[in-house]
């Protein structure tokens, strides 16, 4: 495959734009047609990204011979349906996390993916930051290490997205924060670690502050304004521990809405240095018999979708490997089932 790769984007809301924009930024790529099913919507990010082609059916874009991948950023429900439906279609396909609703549904993306021979990129953007291939390489140096524990904190103080709408309706999302926000670190814990065996979980989500919808104060929202005569059947905090058999554990803590400090960390502790992702990228060591908190200056530029993009498409063009494979997001979506099945069952269980 030569020249440029014809892209369509399913989904035009907030993430539909960021992949049209990060398109814009790679040379390989050339955006020639959107979908939604929102007519107005439609048409505004149509004139917004310049792209005329628009279709308020997938199964149309779908059709579209000319289209060689496509991006999917629609509600989590849509994602198996659609991705299946894109392979069917001979389409490659770059999907927007979570893989899907559960490891059931992403298992059968796997298995449409195979039959269609095509590419499948999960979009686990996290991993495309310059600090996280920094940690990455730290920890494939040995520069830490053996690696035996994980903390991850995703913390909002008050940031629950479309209150009342498909975020916060599990029917269609699958879940709140965790499935959410939680992927994201999930996915960066094990890939810069290479610890993809996550093997019992132990943990407890809860949800208190999205009911009453009313009573929730808020700044700002995403994917906003609420609406009250929706449905909030979500978590909106989760904590736990996770077993990588007897080589590593990983304790989490993710919020929507907590009453506690915002922070977004990574910390990754091993036998001869720990290093923080989160602010400063540190590395927590000993130099010359004392400790040493050493600060890991690196080339902040770039990295983000533009970057997850260029190497989609290298793998669309039979140049790489996909950046981040189905098979690890089926992964992640097993640990996420395993810690609400944890949850309500009140006990460790198995991944």
């Amino acid at each position: 495959m030569s020249g440029k790769v014809k892209v369509g984007i399913i989904g035009v809301g907030t993430i539909g734009s960021v992949h049209a924009d990060a398109y814009a930024k790679v040379p390989e790529a050339q955006v020639i047609a959107l979908c939604d099913i929102l007519p107005d919507r439609l048409q505004e990010k149509g004139k917004r990204h310049g792209v005329s082609t628009l279709y308020a059916s997938y199964h149309d874009l779908l059709a579209n011979p000319e289209i060689e991948s496509v991006s999917i950023c629609v509600p989590n429900r849509m994602h198996a349906p659609i991705a299946i439906d894109a392979f069917k279609a001979g389409k490659h396909v770059l999907l927007e996390k979570p893989m899907a609703l559960n490891q059931v549904e992403g298992k059968a993306i796997l298995a449409a993916r195979d039959a269609a021979g095509k590419v499948l990129t999960m979009g686990m953007v996290r991993r495309q930051f310059p600090e996280s291939e920094v940690v990455r390489q730290a920890i494939a140096s040995g520069r830490l290490g053996e690696i035996y524990q994980i903390r991850i904190r995703m913390i909002r103080r008050r940031g629950i997205p479309g209150l009342g709408g498909w975020f916060t309706t599990k029917a269609e999302s699958g879940g709140g924060g965790l499935i959410d926000i939680g992927v994201h670190f999930f996915d960066l814990a094990m890939w810069a670690t290479d610890l993809w065996n996550p093997t019992r979980v132990s943990a407890k989500i809860y949800s208190k502050f999205g009911a009453p919808m009313k009573d929730y104060h808020y700044i700002s929202m995403w994917a906003g304004p609420p609406k009250f005569d929706g449905t909030f059947d979500v978590d909106d905090y989760a904590a736990g521990m996770v077993r990588f058999g007897d080589k590593a554990t990983m304790s989490f803590e993710v919020a929507w809405a907590a009453n506690a400090k915002d922070e977004q960390m990574a910390e990754f502790i091993g036998t001869k240095g720990g290093l923080v992702i989160g602010g400063d990228t540190v590395m927590l060591t000993e130099v010359d018999n004392m400790l040493a908190d050493v600060k890991l200056n690196y080339n902040k530029d770039g990295g983000g979708f533009p970057q997850e993009i260029a190497k989609h498409l290298k793998a669309v063009k039979g140049e790489a490997a996909p950046p981040a494979t189905g098979e690890q997001g089926v992964i992640a979506m097993r640990l996420i089932d395993a810690i609400y099945k944890s949850s309500e069952q009140n006990r460790e269980v198995e991944v």
